[in-house]
């Protein structure tokens, strides 16, 4: 037995439970508060669901994504890689999510030329013509599922216009992405696996071809930018390339659809606090207003809830020895609710500041991504407000259905209509 599972109390999270699912703050809470520190059998490994305990995890260096830039499987204890996600596995050690220093360093410092501020808001008026087409046809449509009608095509159309993808290839981006972020979840089955190994061999394939046209025929979107950003004399590898482009489209949208979904689920459960924010919609200037919103919305019930680190240096824990290649799971949704850190943690408020919560990360790892998140939510926010001011939910008791991922936690469909 392991030292942590010798050491600590034993609790294994229910994460395919549909009432947790559904609501997982009532047990997070307690955990919170009785068992702050514990070793989930089921996963093998630590969680810590304390906000201080996640923040100086994601700060320590002596945590990171990956640990086979250091240690071999041998090493580490670690069983060989499994040939049903081999694919996948080549994918996932190749772009800036999984990587650490030096590579983690050099990739990002090779985005961050071609995504800029300046690149990000530039957007906001093609968002926000995007949003206007899109709610034209809704009012008067009856009830309709806000997740494929609204908050899917929204950030999906977006990450898409800015890497360069063509429209026709656009429709295969979604369930491409869904069926990769799958192999996220702690426990995958055998078809999860065959699916994200099909969906990345098929992303790829996307890819390498737009690569290829870029290459002859520049233009101005990301991926241009990407096969001609240099630093130093240094360029990302095709394969580097294509890795992060698919990362990119992946985590461009998965968050921002289940951060919009779940926060207008929020708002229309508490009407009063939807209804003022319907009074601010029309109201110039109020895109800070919105912005504060979809923060407080991202803290009150986090779209991503668990992310894990990896311990890279013999380090101890809580009093707990912990070696490289074990596994700590933090879990983001309590740490945003945590007492000892937010006023009122289970109030929605929406112009609460600071807002310290945990939902982009911290650290060398803080989401690359975050702004244009923030922006396309905000945005979202305010022209759903404007456009369908009466919106209610079609069946307040059984309002919605989740995917069935509590790595990343959404609704598959959420009924509503506009008055």
């Amino acid at each position: 037995m392991s030292a942590p599972a010798a050491a600590l109390p034993h609790v294994t999270l229910p994460l395919t439970d549909g009432a947790f699912l559904r609501d997982p703050y009532p047990l997070l809470t307690q955990l919170r508060a009785d068992t702050p520190v514990f070793f989930d059998p089921g996963l093998r490994r630590v969680v810590l669901t304390r906000h201080a305990d996640i923040s100086a995890v994601l700060r320590d260096r002596r945590f990171g994504r990956s640990a086979l830039h250091r240690y071999s499987r041998d090493e580490l204890g670690w069983p060989l890689p499994d040939p049903r996600q081999a694919n996948f596995d080549a994918f996932n050690s190749n772009h800036l999510l999984d990587s650490e220093p030096p590579k983690h360093t050099r990739l990002r410092s090779l985005l961050q030329l071609a995504f800029t501020p300046r690149r990000v808001d530039s957007l906001q008026r093609r968002i926000e013509l995007i949003l206007d087409a899109q709610l034209r046809s809704l009012g008067a449509a009856g009830p309709f599922d806000l997740v494929s009608a609204y908050a899917e095509p929204l950030p999906v159309t977006v990450i898409a216009e800015l890497l360069g993808v063509p429209e026709a290839h656009r429709h295969h981006l979604r369930p491409w992405s869904a069926s990769i972020v799958k192999l996220y979840e702690p426990l995958p089955t055998p078809a999860d696996q065959d699916e994200a190994e099909q969906a990345v061999l098929d992303f790829s394939a996307l890819l390498r071809e737009l690569v290829a046209q870029r290459r002859a025929h520049p233009r101005d979107d990301l991926i241009t930018a990407l096969v001609q950003a240099e630093e130093n004399g240094d360029r990302l590898t095709e394969q580097e390339l294509i890795d992060t482009c698919i990362l990119l489209l992946n985590a461009g949208h998965e968050a921002s659809v289940n951060g919009l979904t779940a926060g207008v689920l929020t708002l229309l459960r508490q009407r009063p606090q939807w209804d003022a924010l319907v009074a601010q919609a029309h109201v110039p200037d109020s895109l800070g207003v919105f912005r504060r919103a979809a923060e407080e919305l991202l803290r009150f019930d986090t779209p991503l809830p668990m992310f894990e680190r990896i311990v890279l240096e013999p380090l101890t824990l809580h009093g707990v020895p912990l070696n490289p290649g074990d596994r700590v799971s933090l879990l983001y949704a309590s740490g945003n609710r945590d007492p000892q850190r937010f006023d009122a943690p289970d109030d929605l408020k929406l112009d609460r500041d600071p807002n310290p919560h945990l939902t982009f990360g911290l650290g060398i790892h803080y989401c690359l991504g975050a702004p244009l998140a923030r922006l396309e939510l905000a945005l979202s926010l305010r022209a759903l407000c404007r456009a369908l001011p009466a919106l209610r939910l079609v069946n307040p008791q059984e309002p919605g259905q989740y995917t069935g991922g509590f790595v990343i936690r959404g609704l598959a469909r959420l009924d509503v209509q506009a008055g």
